[in-house]
Parts: structure tokens; sequence; C-alpha cells
């Protein structure tokens, strides 16, 4: 995605002008920071709050994140010769990072599996004749075949060739895609404790279930406290029958091989795919609950700056500058802002009389008293 393709997606999300969008990115990446664009180059941003700015640096961020992930998901898969168009196509129409690891899955470089060990053992061809479910055939000869120094029995080579397909099943990104959308519309949350006689501030989660749909920040927050605190035990549970169901007929025939695969596919889920998904499913969670509580905290503190500066007094203030001039305002005595303007009494403009003339009269309004 070129950067006006991104561009054209921050303002489908912000609906803030592609001209105010691009004076922005140009501001920050020559290092300014937000408030200082908010306060010193108005004229620039044409005249942006704080809270449009960041929400632009939010989204240019991760645009630009995400595009650098499917550019390096692109190398490295490259670099071990197994791109294709279709992979390039599908890492390009993703529009979450976790999408792309997705994809990625099946090329990252892994540490030593189940499923790698038996591949090492050559039976990698059996895992593929499972899965080509022959109508016909004897499946014990078939893995008479494979049979080795490292590979004793008969039952030792199905299970190896079980673990691999499991480890295929769980890198499918289609698969991961739908049972990551389906536990997030259908998990529950699940919270226990290690003692039930422990005494804590998280007494109401020691026996407590709540969809994940519905439940709130704060709550997210709590329990993600008290599992950091070692007083709760927290797990997402999802109806396992509707999964394994799809998976089935994403993958199993009704042949001679189908037993083995469904066995490998329910494998598959228990063991692989669904600690991965809930991982995935807490961390969402927990970033939304955070950036929730990131924003009470700045409406609150946001209200308590709001208050009046004296109580039972109108105050002028002033904001002292130079090339923008020093702004002012008139603030009754309940913290509502009754005027507000400029003077320029600083350089370049140095209209010190015209200042003092306008600042005067504000103090000595009577409207104001």
């Amino acid at each position: 995605m070129s950067l006006e393709q991104i561009f054209n997606r921050i303002f489908a999300e912000a609906h803030i002008s592609i001209k105010q969008i691009k004076a922005v990115a140009q501001l920050l990446d020559d290092s300014n920071t937000v408030p200082f664009i908010a306060r010193y180059r108005k004229e620039m941003t044409g005249g942006l709050d704080e809270n449009e700015l960041r929400l632009i640096e939010d989204r240019l961020k991760f645009h630009r994140n995400l595009e650098q992930r499917k550019e390096e998901v692109i190398r490295l898969i490259d670099g071990q010769g197994k791109l294709t168009d279709d992979l390039v196509t599908q890492i390009s129409k993703a529009t979450k990072t976790v999408e792309i690891d997705d994809i990625y899955l099946p090329f990252r470089q892994k540490r030593k599996t189940r499923a790698s060990m038996a591949r090492d053992k050559g039976l990698q061809a059996l895992a593929d004749y499972l899965l080509n479910f022959p109508s016909e055939g004897n499946l014990e000869e078939e893995a008479l075949r494979y049979l080795s120094d490292q590979v004793l029995t008969i039952e030792a080579a199905l299970q190896g060739a079980k673990d691999i397909i499991a480890e295929q099943v769980s890198e499918d990104a289609t698969a991961r895609r739908w049972i990551r959308e389906y536990s997030r519309k259908h998990g529950v949350i699940v919270v226990s404790t290690k003692d039930v006689k422990t005494e804590s501030p998280y007494r109401m989660y020691y026996d407590y279930q709540e969809a994940v749909a519905k439940i709130p920040p704060h709550r997210i927050l709590a329990i993600n406290r008290g599992e950091r605190e070692e007083i709760l035990r927290v797990s997402i549970s999802v109806g396992v029958e509707k999964i394994i169901d799809f998976l089935n007929k994403l993958y199993v025939k009704p042949d001679i091989t189908a037993s083995y695969v469904t066995g490998a596919i329910e494998d598959s889920y228990s063991r692989l795919i669904k600690p991965s998904i809930e991982r995935d499913l807490r961390n969402e969670l927990s970033e939304k609950a955070e950036e929730h509580a990131i924003n009470i905290f700045a409406k609150n503190l946001g209200n308590l700056l709001l208050q009046p500066p004296i109580k039972g007094q109108v105050i002028l203030g002033l904001d002292p500058a130079y090339r923008t001039g020093c702004k002012w305002t008139v603030v009754d005595e309940t913290g509502k802002m009754l005027e507000v303007g400029v003077v320029y009494p600083t350089p370049p403009q140095k209209k010190v009389a015209e200042a003092e003339a306008v600042l005067l009269k504000r103090m000595h309004c009577s409207k104001y008293d």
C-alpha cells in the first residue's frame, strides 16, 4: 500500500480531509509532537485539536506498521523460495497484523515440535496419504512401509502422521480466521481461583463467567490484575462441537483414513489452535480495555482541569507566545469560558499598546463583575 493509499484509508476511518492528514503526517515525520502541533501549527493542520491529531498519529502508525509487516513476511517467504502470487494477494489484502501472522505461520521457523520430529522420521508422505482419503487399500499395510530404526511400530507411524496433520490444520489461515471469529462471538470468559478461602478484592471473580463479546473493559482489567497476582485463573470456553464440525467439513472425506484425520483434527484444536486463539482474544480484550481506561482517565483529568481556577472569582488567563500571539480567555466563577482571543505584544508584531487596551478592557468589564 502506497503512502497515498494509507492517507485515503485514514480519511475513510477518521473523516478528516486528505490535505489535513498529509500536513499532520509531514509534521510528525519532522519529529514534532502532538501537543506542539496542536498549539503552534494550527495554520498548517486547519485547526485540528489534539484528539484529532492523536487519531491521525495512531492510524498512521498502525497502517505503516501493517505495511512494514507485509513487506517483511513477503521477504521471508520469498527467501525460502515458497512465495506465490496467491500468497502475495492474501498478504496484500490483510487488514490486521494477526491475519498476516496466520498466513506466515506455516513458513515461520519453528523450534522442534512433534510434527517436525515426525517429518525427520520420514512420515510426511504417510500424512499426505491419510489426507488423500483413498477409497480402498489397507491402512496398516501402508503404514508398514514407513517402519524404520526410528519408527518401530505401525501405531508410532500413524501417530507421527497424525501429529503432522494436526500441525498443518493449526496453520491453516482460513480455519484460524473462522475459529477466531466464532470464539469472539460465542466464547465465554471463565474465571476461578486457586483457593476460595483466600481474602482478596477479587472475591466476586472466584467463580465467574461472562461472554467474551459482552464483558466490559473494567472487568477485563480487574481479572487481568487478579491473574497477575496469581489469585485468579482465567480461560476462554467455546463450544467445541461446532468448531470440530467446521474443521471436519473443511478436511475430512468419508473414506478409510477418515477416523485418523478426525482424530488429528481434534488433537490440533485442543493442543495447538485453542491455546493460540485464546491468547489472541485475551490480548485483544486487554488492548481494548487499556485504551478505554486511558480515554476515561483523560476525560476525568479534563474535567478536573476545567474546574474553576479560583473559587468565586472571574479569571483572566494568558498563554504567552511569540509568532502566533498570546492567547487570552475569561473564565467565570463556575469555570465556564466567557470569552477568548489573541493579542500580539511580543515580536515580531510588537503590538503592545493594542494588547494593553484589549486586556485592560476585559479586566474592567462590568459584565464580568
